[in-house]
């Protein structure tokens, strides 16, 4: 394997402890090729592949979702810029979507002090003798309508 990293030289430059390379290799995230003492060597190509996993895991997207988008990447060769781009976009209303309810949590809970709310009229979080429970679980005023699409 040409310019191959340790476990321990992968850990340091990715900032991911081993324990967790060895679990998102045991996913299927990460590939190691073995030396004869049975040793795990990494291509430096999969330093970009966890800082992908590492990020996508910040803004809440599962190891399960990662792990297929992974796997849309070609194995028989480095994924080029339009590999990248493709699984970008192919993420991108989901992403927005996120954007969007986090900007509106922002926005929405910048008028309460606490869990003391200045308005409870106009609260997004108040729901007086639970009447939106049949919309579904949650705090519904803040989801989207359609929970399939977060």
């Amino acid at each position: 394997m040409h310019e191959s990293l340790t476990i321990g030289q992968l850990s340091a430059r990715s900032g991911v402890a081993p324990s967790a390379l060895r679990y998102y290799e045991r996913l299927g995230l990460i590939r190691a090729e073995r030396t004869g003492g049975n040793q795990r060597r990494y291509a430096r190509t999969e330093l970009r592949r966890v800082a992908f996993i590492r990020i996508a895991q910040q803004v809440g997207v599962s190891l399960e979702e990662i792990r297929e988008a992974l796997d849309s990447l070609p194995e028989s060769r480095i994924p080029s810029v339009q590999d990248w781009a493709r699984l970008s976009e192919a993420w991108r209303s989901r992403l927005d979507e996120k954007i969007r309810l986090i900007t509106k949590l922002r926005d929405d809970l910048s008028g309460c002090i606490g869990c003391g709310c200045l308005s409870l009229q106009r609260c997004t979080l108040n729901n007086p003798g639970d009447a939106l429970a049949s919309q579904g679980p949650g705090a519904r005023l803040l989801l989207p309508s359609d929970p399939a699409s977060a």
